[in-house]
């Protein structure tokens, strides 16, 4: 009979523990109590103030817990306890958070952190109250303990408490406490919580005060710091520029890359492909948007188009930013400008022969090669642009043309034409002036060679070579594009067993003995002449991109710089191809690969589809990595790599990794599965249609019991209706819907329903409709007549379903479906009567086909319905009695289902 005061006084003064521990725990009950009387209230907040002196740590630390609940309660109630937090319950979590147990400290650091989440503490009270409070904490004569803890929370509630308050509160003591020479593991949380503060602070207070102190701690003599410096490595670089980024970080990281540590070693290859992103710039990704109303083969020729501009545009901005030898980079300009005003061609001409407008290539027969790319100018665009990459590289090679004949005189290059252009192109070599001078290498760059300045004789590419080249290719002729490189490599075949001596001494002739030889042509030479530097990048390039698997017998520096790129550090994307390495796993982490695999579709977005060359092979590698963790995790993320990477380079790259990955376990083939849809919308139509054959096979598990992986079939093939015609739906999906209709898991059968429905919707919408009709009759024959009843509830389910959806319009519903769903009211089995009730009563009579037309398929409805109600069982009775507004058959449909397996 005691007042709420009464009974809390009562048990509080208890020397019984758990009675004082009671109290704590009911003191927000006793608050709803008297939440009415505003002093009552008060009295209550006072006694929280006695409670927390108590002695027994456990009573304190239930009080605790109590709290961010109490204070929210008062935030409600504001206008009867006004300031009542800040005057009674803050000044309690502040000196928890010194209190001498364990426990007590905990569950006030954790409430603290509840009440900033939840807006709880004024702004002004953080200021004043709880700030200083950490930063005298945090002092050098504080509780190691203590002065630990402090140092967290203080790195947690920066992002609450916003960047004003952490410039001006917390950043000075979180400089100092990381140079705290002490006590390392102060140290190792401000390590922890580096990247958190910087994006807190921003870009200037992160330059200025801080990454002199991460460098430190990158270089503690603890490893555990280390290892704390390269887990936030990525939120660290987030908040500097690009500059500081690629000059210091990269070093900075590359040091922890190759620490003694083990530990370090393994998460700064965790940390390596997040870091690798950060250098991500959209102008180079290579991402753009696709309209949907175009065509496929509208969008693979805009994606070709977009790729090689990108290589031109970027070779000839860095051409023009970039010292050149002599006034070469002039030429370049006059050449591209003549170029622009060319004629532009259309993308399907590219298979016919091609005529130019320019008078002096009237010759139908291809002239001579010259050694060096020509500057075409009046060619169709896909002809120019490979052109001007190969002319944005040379000059800065040291094959500048001063002495280049006009552009107009240039003739059509057949070599140079057909040809794929590079996708590496390395701009940053310098060649010594001089006679047979060679070039030097410049930084992590090796460059190609490159023939001698002063030298007069041209190599000849080795008929041999070629030989071995189209021996290796032509098993693969049935692809159109090694034909083509087929009929490059015989062209070049050819052209290397003539006689070359007059055209050499003709360059010869024509360029001064100081500097290098000219682009031009001689229309008078009798046979083509190809030079080393060409006839190599040629042989380079089908060896990246020819999908033979066969070895050209390239050099190891060759192979390397196929994987030059320009747009991280050279030296972190080196590392990063590493971690396929077998002795990595033994030196460093043995699940490195799967590291690497997870985070390859952000550094391929980073490097862009243009540089894709870089990752192809490791991509390959991972693929066929013996771990299925790591195939495991490509099978998720090939989807998101595929819009990365484009329609041509996912055709030719990730589709037969994706054709493995079918046929993989299916801990693998769950991953393509749950992006099937995502991954097939990609591909050209054709492609798309072959995957139909094989969709049959996702039926087939490793473990039958393994019910989700269908389940999630009938997820995917709801969204593949829209990319398959109609005739494809009724041939090749419906089979796979019925059969996962009949699923021994209700789950399974319950999304196979909604697949079938929304395949009624799509096969009645389609010209003819033949394929709707033929798909209902199906059904009313297997399942509408089935000899087992649960095929009679199935198609009850179904039919329900096409009523919700309005997948059939309802006076075809009537005459196709509602004769045999009727039937069933004279169903042998409870269960099919009992979801018919439901059906009729909740969703078919909701329709206002059936409320407002007097027919005879209403008639018949309402026959069926009575006929329900006096129906021997109860359970039919009163799902056919009761009104649709008291119950819904979502409720308890599901309960049905599962009930009756």
């Amino acid at each position: 009979m005691l007042t709420p005061l009464g009974r809390l006084d009562k048990y509080a003064a208890s020397e019984n523990v758990f009675n004082r521990q009671m109290v704590a725990r009911s003191l927000l009950d006793t608050l709803r109590e008297v939440c009415d009387d505003e002093r009552e209230c008060i009295a209550v907040l006072e006694r929280i103030s006695r409670l927390a002196d108590d002695s027994e740590p456990t009573v304190r630390a239930e009080l605790m817990e109590q709290v961010p609940h109490i204070a929210l309660f008062c935030q409600e109630n504001r206008p009867a306890i006004p300031y009542a937090f800040s005057k009674y319950l803050l000044p309690i979590v502040v000196r928890y958070l010194a209190d001498q147990n364990n426990q007590v400290r905990k569950t006030s650091q954790a409430a603290l952190l509840a009440l900033l989440e939840q807006e709880l503490i004024e702004r002004f009270d953080v200021e004043t109250k709880v700030c200083p409070v950490l930063v005298e904490l945090t002092a050098p004569d504080s509780n190691d303990d203590v002065k630990t803890e402090a140092v967290a929370i203080m790195c947690k509630m920066a992002p609450m408490v916003g960047k004003d308050i952490t410039e001006r509160l917390i950043l000075p003591r979180f400089c100092e406490m990381c140079c705290d020479c002490r006590m390392f593991h102060v140290r190792k949380v401000c390590a922890a919580n580096f990247g958190d503060i910087c994006s807190v602070v921003g870009q200037q207070a992160t330059e200025e005060m801080l990454l002199p102190r991460f460098f430190q701690l990158c270089s503690d003599n603890v490893w555990g710091v280390r290892k704390a410096c390269a887990e936030c490595f990525m939120a660290v670089s987030c908040a500097t520029c690009q500059e500081i980024r690629r000059t210091k970080l990269s070093a900075l990281f590359i040091n922890l890359i190759s620490d003694p540590s083990r530990w370090v070693r393994q998460a700064a290859f965790q940390s390596l492909g997040p870091f690798i992103s950060t250098f991500a710039n959209p102008s180079s990704s290579g991402q753009y948007f696709k309209e949907e109303n175009k065509s496929s083969e509208d969008t693979s020729v805009q994606d070709k188009n977009s790729n090689e501009r990108t290589r031109g545009e970027d070779a000839l901005e860095d051409v023009e930013t970039r010292p050149t030898v002599g006034d070469s980079s002039v030429h370049l300009e006059e050449a591209l400008a003549d170029g622009a005003e060319s004629p532009r061609q259309l993308p399907g001409e590219l298979s016919a022969p091609v005529e130019s407008s320019s008078p002096r290539r009237s010759s139908p027969e291809p002239p001579p090669l010259s050694p060096e790319p020509p500057p075409d100018t009046a060619g169709s665009k896909e002809e120019r642009e490979p052109c001007t990459c190969r002319l944005a590289s040379w000059p800065e090679a040291g094959t500048g043309a001063q002495d280049s004949a006009p552009m107009d005189q240039e003739l059509y290059n057949s070599f140079h034409f057909w040809r794929t252009p590079l996708p590496e192109i390395d701009l940053d070599v310098e060649l010594e002036q001089g006679s047979g001078s060679e070039p030097g290498p410049l930084g992590l760059d090796m460059e190609p060679e490159v023939p001698a300045p002063g030298s007069t004789s041209i190599t000849m590419a080795t008929r041999k070579e070629l030989e071995e080249m189209i021996e290796n290719l032509e098993p693969h002729i049935d692809d159109p594009d090694v034909k083509a490189q087929v009929d490059v490599l015989a062209a070049a075949l050819r052209a290397s067993s003539l006689d070359a001596s007059d055209e050499a001494s003709e360059a010869a002739r024509r360029a001064p003995q100081d500097e290098l030889p000219s682009c031009r042509l001689d229309h008078e030479a009798t046979g083509p002449l190809i030079s080393e530097e060409t006839m190599d990048s040629a042989l380079h390039y089908i060896h990246n991109d020819s999908d033979s698997g066969t070895s050209s017998g390239f050099s190891p520096d060759e192979e390397r710089r196929a994987k030059v790129q320009d747009v991280v550090p050279q030296a972190l994307l080196d590392q990063y191809l590493s971690m396929t390495d077998p002795s990595r796993a033994q030196t460093v982490d043995t699940e490195i690969a799967k590291h690497c695999a997870y985070s390859l579709p952000g550094v391929a977005l980073t490097l862009g589809r243009q540089n894709w060359h870089c990752l192809r092979e490791t991509y390959e590698t991972l693929a066929s990595d013996m771990q299925w963790k790591v195939r495991r995790t490509l099978a998720f993320s090939i989807h998101e790599l595929a819009v990365i990477l484009g329609d041509q380079l996912t055709a030719a790259d990730l589709v037969p990794i994706f054709n493995g990955f079918l046929k993989d376990l299916d801990e693998v083939r769950i991953g393509v599965l749950k992006h099937l849809h995502d991954f097939l919308k990609l591909l050209h139509i054709d492609k798309r249609r072959e995957y139909l054959y094989q969709l049959q096979e996702f039926l087939v598990t490793d473990n039958s019991r393994n019910w989700r992986f269908r389940a999630e079939l009938a997820e995917q093939l709801i969204l593949l209706l829209e990319l398959y015609s109609p005739r494809d739906v009724y041939d090749y999906l419906r089979p796979i819907a019925l059969n996962l209709c009949a699923d021994k898991v209700s789950s399974v059968r319950w999304i196979s329903y909604k697949l079938v429905s929304e395949m009624v919707r799509k096969l009645h919408r389609a010209a003819p409709p033949t394929f709707g009709a033929d798909l209902i009759q199906e059904l009313v024959e297997s399942f509408g007549r089935c000899p087992r009843w649960s095929g009679r509830q199935a198609f009850v389910f179904v039919c329900q379903t096409v009523i919700e959806d309005d997948c059939l319009p309802m006076d075809q519903f009537a005459v196709q479906l509602m004769p045999q769903l009727l039937t069933l009211a004279n169903d042998r089995v409870p269960n099919v009567r009992v979801l018919l009730a439901k059906t009729l009563r909740q969703t078919l009579l909701e329709k206002e086909h059936f409320l407002t037309s007097a027919s005879c398929h209403q008639e018949a409805v309402e026959q069926t319905i009575m006929a329900l109600q006096m129906d021997r069982d109860s359970d039919v009775k009163y799902f056919a009695s009761t009104h649709p507004a008291s119950t819904r058959i979502s409720e308890d449909a599901l309960s049905t289902a599962s009930s009756t397996y």
